[in-house]
């Protein structure tokens, strides 16, 4: 059960879920744990992004499990990141006093230490005296699988068949029912620290004294500080910056440079809606536009450690049958991520199904080509130039593109109602040629240059020639349509179009009057264009970014910059973003979304440059 149902102490009138956007985000480069501004983790995976849940009262207050450490007494909170790190601090503010709970991951190497999986909460009482109870309620495998509870000395060991995990603190700790839990009070200057660790084989419970707690604080302190100094972005928007470069770093999975598109599964787009996924995989479209930001930045490693994932996991298949990529993978490249619906979960805020597993990855989505291809022209450009197996893989795509790129597919949304014929696709296949002949130029690579050049030029008279309505004055959705998609907002970013091309202001200010509500731009009407899904959806905060940019290109710097600056009043406290933002400026789906992120690098980055 989640601790907001089953604590004794809980005021009646609480609320069941705490709103998306009232979380933080700490991890490891391996997994990530949700903390929520009351103090309760609510969401953590173990020991990796897409294993099975231990704490998910986020998506089932009752049976999710969750870890809980408040102040026993009534207290405002606030939450706020230590500067410049991935450490997340939460303060109490009560009547008899100031306390703070500081939750963070360290990040080890390879060494035995990093299989623990270390999450330590090291409270802090910094004026006064409080009383803090916390409770420790793992639920395993999404709330499906036993478990059995046990002190061994002055841990309580949760064993489950798979995982075990040990909780230790510098407090005394009491077993009760399945969970386990502790009441203490602290005063002025004194501290109490939890750890909870993986356990099993070679790795014991092992407690985590406060002298060790203090140093792993300030050592992981200085690997964030650390990383981040390698940033050279100088700009206007400096600290949302480098809050959207520490969370995309924070969705990284080390062991293989994978890139997750969120940390999270099946939060909603929709309260009581059905469009619930599962993100904690690798896109291939949201990790190569992930490089892109990354790399505007200068932080190349990862943009290397991308690529090294490219090459062990996500070679092109040459079985002459299917299309050369899936469009995910998961963190370590496997292929089957087989979609499936968990019944005994409830949903956040009762919004089922819960899912795992994304059936999308069987799916033909034809722009991952461009994404990719342009991920790795960027990365030949700015960082080291590519290896001849690299080119010979690209080659290999492009040559596919070639052959394949009047299909139907999916397209970017991944809607469930048919395949089309996207003009976002068309476009991303014209760029996934036109980088590969920029990339074989410049370097003298061997290339059909011939066969590549006249399939480029053919993909652009088709996109010039029917993805343009006359009737709309526009570059709309899909071919012989009149349906608007903000997915081609990407027509001058790409270089595909001058950005003052009189089709392409005629088309953004279309999409201005249809999609755009007060800066905030939908990507598109499933009233218009069925999806095959119920319900609505919020709108998608990518495209708002995409949407500035766009403004910044064709010399509507004032009004992007508003509507910039607009963007950035819907983030939540610290600066992170859900997938959507909903008729009332909540936060709605899977949290924190890489893809919004990078976004508003790229469009801070442009805004700055316009602005000088």
């Amino acid at each position: 059960m989640g601790a907001r149902a089953i604590d004794e102490d809980v005021p009646a009138d609480a609320p069941r879920y705490l709103p998306i956007a009232e979380h933080g985000l700490i991890g490891d480069l391996r997994s990530v744990a949700l903390v929520g501004t009351d103090g309760t983790i609510d969401w953590y995976c173990c020991p990796a992004f897409d294993a099975p849940s231990v704490f998910a009262s986020i998506l089932d207050a009752d049976r999710g499990g969750s870890f809980t450490l408040v102040a026993a007494v009534p207290a405002k909170t606030k939450q706020f990141y230590f500067p410049d790190t991935n450490v997340l601090i939460t303060r109490f503010f009560t009547e008899d006093g100031v306390g703070e709970v500081q939750d963070f991951m360290p990040v080890n190497g390879g060494d035995v230490e990093a299989e623990r999986h270390r999450l330590i909460r090291r409270v802090v009482c910094v004026r006064g005296s409080i009383p803090f109870r916390t409770r420790v309620a793992p639920r395993f495998d999404y709330g499906a699988r036993p478990h059995t509870v046990r002190m061994v000395g002055e841990a309580a060991v949760f064993e489950s068949e798979g995982l075990s995990l040990a909780l230790t603190a510098t407090v005394p700790l009491e077993a009760e029912g399945l969970d386990a839990r502790a009441d203490f009070k602290l005063s002025e200057g004194e501290t109490a620290v939890f750890a909870l660790d993986q356990v099993g084989g070679d790795l014991q419970p092992r407690r985590c004294a406060k002298t060790e707690a203090e140093e792993q604080f300030g050592t992981t302190v200085a690997y964030w500080r650390r990383w981040l100094s390698a940033s050279k972005y100088r700009g206007r928007w400096r600290e949302m910056v480098h809050r959207s470069a520490l969370t995309l770093k924070l969705l990284t999975y080390a062991p293989t440079g994978a890139i997750v598109a969120a940390p999270t599964t099946s939060l909603p787009e929709q309260l009581g809606g059905e469009r619930n996924w599962d993100y904690r995989y690798v896109w291939v479209r949201d990790a190569a536009f992930a490089v892109y930001a990354l790399l505007r930045l200068g932080f190349t490693e990862e943009a290397e450690a991308f690529m090294k994932f490219l090459t062990s996991h996500v070679s092109p298949s040459d079985d002459g049958q299917s299309a050369p990529l899936q469009i995910m993978y998961g963190i370590d490249g496997r292929t089957d991520l087989t979609e499936l619906e968990l019944d005994h979960l409830e949903g956040h805020h009762g919004s089922a199904p819960v899912r795992i597993g994304n059936a999308a990855a069987d799916q033909l989505q034809l722009d991952i080509y461009g994404a990719l291809i342009d991920s790795i022209y960027l990365y030949d450009k700015w960082a080291k130039p590519i290896s001849s197996g690299q080119w010979d893989d690209v080659c290999t795509l492009v040559e596919w593109v070639c052959e394949h790129w009047d299909q139907p597919d999916e397209g970017i949304w991944e809607t469930r109602g048919g395949r089309k014929n996207f003009l976002y696709s068309r476009l991303m296949c014209w760029v996934a040629i036109e980088r590969a002949i920029r990339m074989a130029n410049r370097r003298g690579l061997p290339a059909d240059l011939t066969r590549w050049r006249e399939s480029r030029d053919t993909i652009y008279r088709r996109i010039m020639k029917r993805g343009w309505s006359e009737s709309r004055q526009a570059f709309v959705q899909h071919e012989d349509s009149d349906v608007l998609d903000a997915a081609v907002l990407m027509m001058p970013l790409t270089k595909f179009i001058a950005p003052t091309d009189p089709k392409w202001l005629s088309t953004l200010d279309a999409l201005t009057h249809e999609l755009v509500s007060d800066s905030l731009v939908y990507r598109y009407d499933p009233m218009a264009s069925p999806d095959g899904l119920h319900g609505d959806e919020g709108t998608f905060s990518i495209c708002s970014f995409w949407y500035v940019e766009a403004m910044v290109h064709a010399g509507r710097i004032d009004e992007a910059r508003l509507a910039f600056e607009k963007m950035l009043t819907y983030a939540n406290h610290l600066g992170l973003y859900a997938e959507e933002i909903s008729h009332t400026g909540e936060q709605q789906g899977n949290f924190p979304q890489a893809f919004t992120h990078l976004a508003l690098i790229s469009a801070a980055f442009n805004l700055d440059k316009a602005l000088g």
